[in-house]
């Protein structure tokens, strides 16, 4: 069992919980120049309506990223024993553009 107990310079630092969800980025505000040459593929997904999910696969022992836009769903991949978000979203990030560039979807949870 993972131990719930955190420092109080963590519990001070902790951004508060809401409930509510972050409001959307204002119409014609562009995100950091640095996360769209990171990520431009994410970044040209969510532009158009598209989204990136993160979580846990339900009666399983693994965790999935998977991209899809309002049509489809373009990538499913398994994350990686000790993989970080950040190589995650690089990952998913190929997966798209491999998706729209070659018009096959990656499925890297039902095999």
């Amino acid at each position: 069992m993972r131990s719930r107990a955190t420092s109080r310079s963590q519990r001070e630092s902790a951004a508060p919980v809401t409930g509510k969800a972050p409001s959307p980025r204002p119409k014609g505000k562009a995100p950091e120049p640095a996360l769209q040459e990171r990520w431009p593929n994410i970044q040209d997904l969510i532009d158009s309506g598209g989204e990136i999910t993160i979580g846990a696969i339900p009666s399983t022992n693994l965790c999935a990223i998977t991209a899809s836009d309002p049509d489809q769903c373009l990538a499913m991949l398994r994350v990686r024993p000790d993989e970080s978000i950040v190589h995650m979203l690089d990952r998913i990030d190929a997966a798209i553009g491999h998706a729209w560039v070659h018009e096959e979807f990656i499925d890297e949870i039902n095999g």
